[in-house]
């Protein structure tokens, strides 16, 4: 397969083969990195790494990813790069791209990142926009490989709000798939119209079926995988936290939940996770609004039907894949 060359945007713009040949080669480059096998396969290149949204497993990821291919990174925080601010979007891309062999962009709209791949003249990742995350779709996808055995016919619910990025990234993947997914959610946090007719129309061709159910307990019932994430982002006025709390605490992810699934049903969670009051936003969270959790229970969370960790390890391994895969590696 060969993905020279090729952006890492959205998996909108990638094949059931392709998303399937970089997990295979995400559990190639895992088996060898447990083994203690060199793979520097990309020895003396470059990536920049421009993060306006700071992370903890998307930077680490892409650091030990490339360090362990060989090559050089360069992380930009927030503060550290001029783009959209005194540089436009495409003189930036143009400056790294004459720098380095590849970009790594988290951030903001999803143009933003299209714009960078426009002008770059190399590969430019998607390490997490508004709209989409496709790094953390692949990790997903492997981590539910591992413990399944195969993605297709598999049932993947989603929990809570479904409009943003990984709603939107679990749908257009699981469609590319062949699975099941559902949207669990109050109505007005499903995902927009245009993008699930562009994922019912992959479906057709897949074998996939995507569902949007606002009742939890008929929405989960036989799943495979609970899945959610954070309800609201940092930096949210206290108005958006009320609001939010009010609209999906019915479908915080309960022990309730996890046993109508059944007992073949894993938790699956990107992080971070506000499952306990073990941090400052989490103490915020309990004294303004009175909870000890938001999205899912500590109980499910410290569970062993919990696979969160298998997942955030496999952020490193699948986007060690994509780096290797679109600057060159044939497999």
């Amino acid at each position: 397969m060969n993905l020279n060359n090729k952006h890492f945007l959205k998996l909108l713009d990638f094949t059931p083969a392709e998303i399937e040949g970089l997990i295979d080669l995400a559990a190639d480059l895992k088996a060898k990195k447990k083994a203690g096998i060199s793979h520097r396969m990309c020895e003396g290149k470059s990536i920049a790494l421009i993060f306006e949204k700071t992370s903890t497993r998307t930077r680490c990821a892409f650091e030990v990813a490339a360090a362990d291919l060989g090559m050089h990174p360069t992380y930009l925080d927030p503060s550290g790069s001029q783009i959209g601010k005194k540089e436009s979007i495409a003189d930036t891309a143009r400056v790294l791209g004459r720098m380095y062999d590849a970009i790594e962009y988290r951030g903001f709209g999803q143009e933003i990142v299209e714009e960078l791949a426009k002008y770059a003249g190399v590969p430019v990742y998607n390490g997490l926009t508004n709209e989409f995350h496709p790094t953390q779709i692949l990790a997903d996808f492997l981590t539910i490989r591992e413990h399944f055995g195969a993605l297709k016919g598999k049932k993947l619910v989603y929990m809570g709000d479904a409009r943003y990025n990984m709603g939107n990234s679990l749908m257009v993947g699981a469609a590319k798939m062949g699975m099941h997914f559902v949207a669990c959610a109050p109505k007005k946090y499903f995902p927009n119209a245009e993008l699930i007719a562009q994922c019912q129309a992959i479906a057709a061709e897949t074998g996939a079926v995507l569902e949007f159910i606002e009742d939890p307990m008929t929405a989960t019932k036989n799943a495979d995988v609970i899945y959610t994430d954070v309800w609201v982002s940092m930096g949210e006025p206290d108005a958006v936290w009320e609001e939010r709390i009010g609209d999906l605490s019915p479908y915080r992810v309960t022990a309730e939940l996890m046993d109508n699934a059944g007992a073949q049903c894993r938790f699956m969670h990107c992080l971070p996770a506000f499952h306990d009051l073990n941090t400052t936003i989490g103490k915020q969270i309990h004294d303004k609004f009175g909870i000890d959790c938001m999205e899912v229970t500590d109980e499910v969370f410290e569970s062993e039907q919990s696979i969160v960790f298998d997942e955030a390890e496999n952020r490193m391994h699948t986007i060690k894949a994509v780096i290797a895969a679109t600057l060159g590696f044939l497999w």
